[in-house]
């Protein structure tokens, strides 16, 4: 498989003029400037992004990392693995929360198999398989040097092949049991923050196993020094095939002009990732929802992005993006609106300060 690494110099510029051409757009049609907030300043963004003020979000999939994590062995998790097998299979199948959300938008639905340790054969899901999971990251590096860069490669690739087939706007989703303890381990070194303020409760967790989860994490960097460590390191280390292939999937965005959505805490942490590997990688994201996870709220403000849903989900799979394209399908029936200051004959709003 070609590689991309390394990622640094990677993917390509937004464009001004297309932003600059859709906020004019904006502000011609007939209505409050600004009116629509930060629905507004996505479509600038989605405009930048794929280089035209014609914003187009009508060809959209939602990518499902599947991965099982070596570290649910350390009692992290109130279910085992097999769950993760029994989600995925869903997935593909359509049977799954993220797919009937996805029926009343028109919106794909992929599960993408990275890892999982009980292979699935379901005629819907795509193999990428980097292992049979990672390994216990409390005992041992959850992946190689290799086994890591193969994943953010499959990533940046998915992203590459859905744009070939006609797709102008991505989400990205992750089904993994144990995968909010990686998640919060990654965010704990890079963002050199503890454990306790990284990780929560995730599917469900007594107060036992909270403690427990949040003691693995920070052990684990101490163990690995991971505040010293890259972020691709960092992914070796205490990551998941899932995040590694989000990762490369936020910056296939960046590379390939395709906007690609931010779920959850989990996908967050990938974004998060994926920005400090590949520095245009981030003007390429959309943030759909806050989750209730306790290190979303840092992960989006060092990415300087603002969610535009804000309603405690924490179901992960991609619903949050599910949500945010019916969003976006209203706000581009406004903004190619035929009713413009210009044909009703009154003239625009002016802007006396900054929104």
């Amino acid at each position: 498989m070609e590689s991309y690494y390394p990622y640094e110099r990677l993917g390509k510029a937004i464009s001004q003029e297309a932003e600059r051409e859709a906020q004019e757009r904006w502000d011609g049609v007939a209505k409050p400037l600004h009116g629509l907030g930060r629905l507004e300043d996505m479509l600038v963004r989605i405009a930048g992004i794929q280089g035209t003020a014609d914003v187009d979000v009508s060809r959209r999939a939602i990518l499902v990392f599947c991965a099982d994590n070596g570290i649910t062995a350390q009692g992290i998790t109130q279910t085992d693995s097999h769950v993760t097998a029994l989600v995925a299979d869903n997935i593909a199948k359509g049977k799954a929360s993220v797919n009937r959300m996805c029926q009343s938008s028109k919106t794909d639905v992929f599960a993408i198999d990275m890892g999982i340790r009980d292979t699935i054969h379901a005629p819907g899901m795509i193999s990428c398989r980097i292992a049979d999971g990672t390994k216990d990251f409390s005992e041992e590096p959850a992946m190689s040097r290799e086994e890591v860069i193969r994943a953010v490669d499959t990533g940046i690739r998915l992203v590459k092949e859905f744009r070939d087939r006609g797709y102008t706007i991505l989400g990205t989703g992750e089904m993994g049991i144990g995968n909010t303890t990686t998640a919060g381990a990654v965010a704990a070194a890079l963002l050199h923050l503890p454990a306790r303020e990284m990780a929560g409760r995730g599917a469900g967790l007594s107060d036992e196993g909270l403690c427990r989860k949040r003691n693995v994490i920070d052990e684990a960097v101490r163990r690995y020094r991971l505040w010293e460590k890259p972020p691709l390191e960092v992914l070796a280390c205490v990551g998941g095939f899932d995040i590694a292939g989000m990762a490369g999937a936020f910056i296939g965005g960046c590379m390939y002009g395709i906007p690609v959505v931010i779920d959850g805490m989990i996908s967050a942490v990938a974004a998060l990732a994926a920005s400090m590997l590949c520095e245009r990688a981030s003007g390429c994201m959309l943030a759909s929802h806050m989750s209730r996870e306790s290190c979303m709220r840092p992960v989006m403000e060092r990415l300087g992005l603002v969610p535009l849903i804000d309603a405690s989900l924490a179901l992960g799979e991609g619903t949050g993006a599910a949500l945010l394209f019916p969003m976006l399908d209203m706000a581009r029936q406004v903004y190619r609106s035929e009713e413009t200051f210009e044909k009703i004959q009154i003239a625009r709003y002016r802007k006396f300060e900054e929104i």
